[in-house]
């Protein structure tokens, strides 16, 4: 790939209203890497609905409007940390029960460093360093959640760490959409084109990594809850 080609936004410039739904990514690398995974691991549910969540987040016209919309980006991103990764962990589970701290610091502190201004603008602007962004959330937080869905990882310590991991979003999320201005230079003026300030779009994307991001944390947390509850009354059976 020339240098020219890495100095790029992966999925092409930010769209306008009229083409998004022209703006699907075939992008022959990432087509190839979905099929294989679909062929290695979608013979189980969770497998299937990871490689779905995937496509949804870099194939669908998503990944174009996420160049324009910083909000569309938070979504992105939620997709991948929250419910791409969880899917993943319960694909490829973690047989022994291992302590969550590292990998709870780990996942957050790659979420935040990645939503630095500096940071953020420079994955959005080069395309290998965008894919070290989207590897680095989805590693870190399928590390975070292979500890705290492990089976062997007792259910009183697993919920309060997936409580912190949503905790830690929500605050990320406070901090941008009460921030006083703009962060992001790439968000600027693209997204006018759809209607929003670039104040208001990110305001859109903390309240989303806030509110309803919280909706696959509160799921896994309950199906580990609920596991813990059936352990005690096996016991007490």
């Amino acid at each position: 790939m020339s240098a020219d080609a890495l100095l790029a936004i992966y999925c092409g410039p930010a769209p306008v209203p009229g083409d998004i739904w022209t703006r699907w990514n075939v992008d022959p690398p990432l087509v190839v890497m979905l099929i294989l995974l679909a062929l290695a691991l979608g013979r189980t549910r969770a497998g299937a609905l990871m490689v779905a969540v995937l496509a949804v987040a870099f194939v669908s016209p998503l990944c174009a409007l996420s160049a324009a919309l910083f909000s569309a980006r938070v979504a992105h991103h939620v997709l991948l940390v929250a419910v791409a990764a969880p899917l993943l962990a319960m694909v490829w589970p973690l047989r022994r029960s291992r302590p969550a701290t590292p990998a709870f610091l780990i996942s957050t502190i790659v979420l935040w460093g990645w939503h630095l201004p500096a940071a953020y603008d420079l994955a959005m602007g080069h395309v290998g360093v965008y894919w070290l962004m989207q590897v680095s959330l989805l590693g870190s937080a399928a590390m975070f959640w292979r500890v705290v869905l492990s089976p062997a990882q007792a259910s009183g310590r697993a919920v309060p760490f997936i409580l912190a991991g949503y905790m830690q979003m929500a605050f990320l999320g406070a901090l941008l959409t009460f921030a006083p201005d703009a962060l992001y230079a790439i968000h600027q003026v693209a997204p006018l084109a759809w209607g929003f300030a670039p104040l208001a779009d990110q305001q859109l994307g903390g309240l989303i990594m806030w509110v309803p991001a919280g909706l696959p944390f509160l799921v896994f947390g309950a199906l580990v809850a609920r596991r813990g509850w059936r352990e005690i009354g096996g016991r007490t059976a």
